[in-house]
């Protein structure tokens, strides 16, 4: 699984976030970069799982045979399987990267499963709010990320599964990481959805800024199911 230093990690997700990410980011019109993409088949059988892969797409953007960016978007796996899926895709990043590997890995939760002393983090806030978590070594983009970010505080419950079994395994693994994260309304209004939007251009904007690849908001589709998300998951607990 070859690599660039600067990896864009991304959870595949039935509302869409992932792919409208993926599919809004581009070379520049003036750049000669190339996108290549390759599928992602990893076995889990250290894990005695035999019957599922970890899979995913992993895109490359390269420029004279060298890669610049890459993005990796794993499929959507439910716990146990999503930590094995997680961990086997990490360990070989891990692996395979160069000594300036930096990963950044961009999520939009559900306002309900990101707490602050018993209440959403992010509710009432009449901005759109982007909270950064910096893992691991410090770095010319986890700086950059961290100047146009909130910090997240240390007090900070997650109850989303894969931030929260991310989060674990990149302070695990120790590997140099910014996670961004944004916020999904359960409302049905209007309001609510164009605040999504707004996290989702301001995400990507901050994609943009950090690693040349342009974002174009006309390709974003964003049409999320609207579910009361407030069910507490059952495997939490692994993840601390």
């Amino acid at each position: 699984m070859k690599l660039a230093p600067k990896v864009v990690f991304l959870f595949r997700d039935s509302e869409g976030f992932a792919s409208s990410i993926a599919d809004a980011l581009h070379p520049s019109p003036s750049s000669s970069a190339q996108r290549v993409e390759h599928p992602l088949e990893l076995p889990l059988d250290r894990y005695g799982i035999r019957d599922q892969m970890a899979r995913g797409l992993i895109v490359n953007f390269i420029v004279n045979g060298i890669h610049q960016v890459s993005m990796v978007l794993l499929d959507n796996y439910e716990p146990p399987i999503l930590a094995c899926a997680v961990n086997e895709v990490l360990s070989q990043i891990l692996e395979t990267s160069s000594s300036m590997l930096m990963i950044i890995a961009p999520f939009l939760v559900p306002s309900s499963k990101i707490k602050l002393e018993s209440r959403s983090l992010m509710r009432n806030c009449s901005k759109v709010p982007l909270y950064s978590v910096q893992v691991g070594s410090e770095t010319d983009t986890s700086r950059a990320v961290a100047a146009k970010t909130d910090t997240a505080p240390s007090s900070l419950q997650i109850h989303y599964e894969p931030l929260a079994c991310f989060l674990q395994l990149v302070n695990v693994l120790k590997l140099p990481t910014s996670i961004l994260i944004g916020q999904r309304s359960q409302s049905f209004s209007d309001k609510a959805f164009s605040k999504e939007l707004e996290a989702l251009y301001k995400i990507g904007e901050l994609l943009e800024s950090t690693t040349s690849l342009c974002f174009s908001k006309d390709m974003i589709s964003w049409n999320p199911s609207k579910s009361s998300g407030d069910g507490e998951e059952p495997w939490r607990a692994l993840y601390g």
